[in-house]
């Protein structure tokens, strides 16, 4: 796993996320506003030390995860994420992993530092044009 510092949210994406999260209680949120949070509230898990291991052990929803950060432009992460499908297959202990899986999911995860840089950008420029 790599070692990543965890994103920091800009003011606007926090207050974006907040009233989204309090207006979902009372609507069904838009296509582009369930991606900003679908993707906003991921980024923990791939900023965790099990990364892409702990997404696809997770109950989420996978797909549609996938489909959000592909909506917001973040095509650099759904490529390791697709690329790594084949853990929602695996025991949930990342040590049962042969030697062979454990590298390919360490080279697959080295992706991950780059293209969580490029989120927050990504996500300022989703919101300014798709909820702006």
């Amino acid at each position: 796993m790599f070692a990543q510092d965890p994103i920091e949210w800009p003011d606007e994406v926090e207050m974006l996320v907040d009233q989204l999260d309090n207006e979902s209680a009372e609507r069904d949120l838009s296509r582009e506003e369930r991606a900003v949070m679908d993707v906003y509230e991921t980024v923990p898990i791939l900023e965790s030390e099990d990364c892409l291991h702990e997404f696809w052990q997770s109950a989420l929803d996978h797909q549609r995860i996938i489909n959000s950060f592909d909506l917001i432009g973040a095509t650099a992460i759904v490529d390791p994420l697709n690329a790594s499908r084949w853990c929602s297959t695996r025991s949930q202990d990342r040590g049962d992993y042969s030697e062979t899986e454990a590298d390919y999911l360490a080279t697959i995860e080295e992706e991950l530092p780059e293209a969580l840089d490029e989120l927050v950008d990504l996500v300022l420029d989703f919101i300014e044009e798709e909820l702006g």
